[in-house]
């Protein structure tokens, strides 16, 4: 262990909102260690109160989709080659990357190719796509710290130090979710069955998912004609399209369109519908049973198929962490309305299915659940003791 002469110096930088989170918390719990720690980089107002010198504010990196990066391209890259130089300047104990991998992988590389130590917090998703890139970010980050137990072992077969530290979605949701108040605190009716509908967070989801979601809820409401839906939308863009979908299709059951509450929807539901994503684990974490739809545009389709990029038969997170299908998962050519009502049906009229699957998302929520951020900060001292 080096002797230290000076307070540690500990770099972050987070890009977008969920990472702001993350960063908070660690930085809480780094500071319960070095309590002299002095903390800088990049992040949002919850790692600012946490007490980060923030250079630039998250917000700044937090550009989506590929236009949008286009366009913001020469900003980001003037942004990120000023950043690097500052922090070869300030030389920080360790710089930690919080996910955004497009931003962060490059600073980490070129940080370690000048001796600082690096970590990135939040593995990309290479037990889905290209397994290989395990490597790449191996030459980037002294350590990888991964939410799911199945990373760790991809990244040993190209000899990359990674640690599963849990999923801090997993220690904040409950192990046993409040259906019966989540209903009340939408206005829901806790005597009709309800059906969750969350076709994503981005606007060409909605696009591509939203029209299939409704056209499957006539098929449904014909079965239960008692079905309620509730639909939440992320933020006043989602809302708008979704309100345009709603215009062009609207339900055959009553539809309580509310304005985010993502997390307390999916608990007052019986049955969850939703965009294959992050949004998945938290169905799974709040135990109810889910059908899985998601369709990218052909070309994309076409290229990924044909690059064989996708590296798994389970695209689902509930899936992938149960090793099996244990929620039905409709992909592209089956994301139709027919197969999308015949799922969700399947569901409501099998509540002995339901029963078998509530203690499997439960086994899994316990693994996932074991303080994230008090591991992620013990993976992190570590690196600093070497």
């Amino acid at each position: 262990m080096e002797t230290r002469t000076r307070a540690p110096r500990i770099a972050l930088c987070a890009g977008e909102a969920s990472g702001d989170l993350l960063g908070a918390e660690l930085i809480a719990r780094l500071r319960e260690r070095f309590p002299d720690a002095v903390f800088a980089g990049i992040g949002g107002p919850k790692m600012r109160a946490e007490g980060l010198d923030a250079w630039h504010d998250c917000s700044e990196l937090a550009v989506m989709g590929l236009a949008e990066v286009l366009a913001h391209l020469p900003r980001l890259l003037k942004l990120r080659k000023g950043f690097r130089q500052r922090l070869l300047d300030w030389q920080p104990d360790v710089f930690i990357g919080i996910d955004a991998p497009d931003f962060n992988l490059p600073v980490e590389r070129w940080l370690k190719q000048r001796g600082l130590r690096t970590v990135h917090y939040v593995s990309p998703s290479v037990w889905a796509w290209r397994a290989g890139r395990a490597a790449k970010i191996g030459r980037s980050a002294d350590r990888v710290l991964c939410l799911f137990p199945m990373e760790p072992p991809i990244y040993a077969r190209h000899g990359v130090d990674a640690r599963f530290v849990g999923h801090p979605m997993a220690d904040a949701m409950p192990m046993q979710p409040d259906r019966v108040a989540a209903r009340n605190a939408l206005g829901l009716r806790t005597d009709v069955p309800v059906l969750a509908l969350l076709p994503g967070s981005r606007l060409g989801e909605i696009r591509r998912l939203l029209p299939e979601f409704l056209a499957a809820l006539p098929h449904i409401a014909q079965a239960m004609p008692a079905l309620e839906v509730v639909l939440p939308a992320a933020n006043a863009a989602c809302r708008e399209e979704i309100s345009r979908a709603l215009e062009q299709s609207p339900s055959p059951v009553p539809l309580h369109l509310i304005d985010g509450r993502a997390g307390e929807a999916m608990i007052a539901a019986d049955v969850v519908l939703l965009a294959s994503g992050t949004a998945t684990l938290e169905a799974m974490l709040a135990k109810r049973p889910m059908v899985v739809a998601y369709r990218i545009s052909g070309l994309t389709y076409a290229i990924v198929k044909g690059l064989g990029l996708l590296k798994t038969a389970r695209y689902s997170l509930p899936n992938a962490l149960a090793g099996e299908e244990v929620v039905p998962e409709l992909m592209q050519h089956d994301c139709t309305p027919e197969k999308i009502a015949a799922a969700v049906l399947d569901w409501f009229t099998r509540p002995a299915r339901i029963a078998e699957l509530e203690p499997r998302f439960a086994a899994i929520h316990a693994q996932l659940r074991c303080d994230a951020s008090a591991r992620a900060t013990d993976a992190i001292t570590g690196l600093l003791d070497e």
